[in-house]
């Protein structure tokens, strides 16, 4: 896929994702991805399909992209903005290293650096969870104390 542009490349990544995970339903790509072939093509793919036309949209466009499934697609797109805004926050934005080798080096390093700071996120909200119930159990067992104490 090196050297290619977006809307050449579009029917292949839906093909293979579709092969990796055979309930995929839906799948949604940006402007640059657009071309009347790839919709039709993606649509003998998967059932929901958010492709949205770059520039002037027809009233039959207009009203493809006002449809329920495709508001349930871009909504998912969505967060895949954000992971991709993650990654940029996390060092991806610009590759100080040259050449393709380079690149899918810096990619891979990005990608595994974002793994492990969600990584520690889970276990701080894990941790954080197991301190919140061992200090409401120490709260019901100074109560309990208390009103014993108060009962004798």
């Amino acid at each position: 896929m090196i050297k290619e542009v977006d809307s050449d490349i579009t029917q292949l990544m839906a093909q293979e994702a579709k092969d990796r995970f055979k309930n995929l339903s839906s799948i949604s790509y940006d402007k640059g991805f657009y071309s009347g072939k790839n919709r039709d093509e993606l649509q003998k793919i998967v059932e929901k399909v958010a492709l949205p036309k770059r520039g002037k949209r027809s009233q039959k466009d207009k009203q493809i992209e006002t449809s329920e499934d495709y508001a349930e697609a871009k909504q998912k797109h969505s967060a895949v903005e954000s992971a991709i805004n993650a990654l940029d926050v996390h060092g991806l934005d610009k590759c100080p290293d040259h050449g393709i080798h380079g690149f899918s080096r810096y990619v891979a390093l990005a990608i595994a650096a974002r793994n492990i700071q969600r990584i520690g996120a889970i276990l701080h909200k894990k941790k954080q969870r197991k301190l919140q119930l061992r200090e409401q159990k120490e709260q019901s067992a100074l109560q309990l104390y208390k009103q014993r104490k108060k009962a004798a």
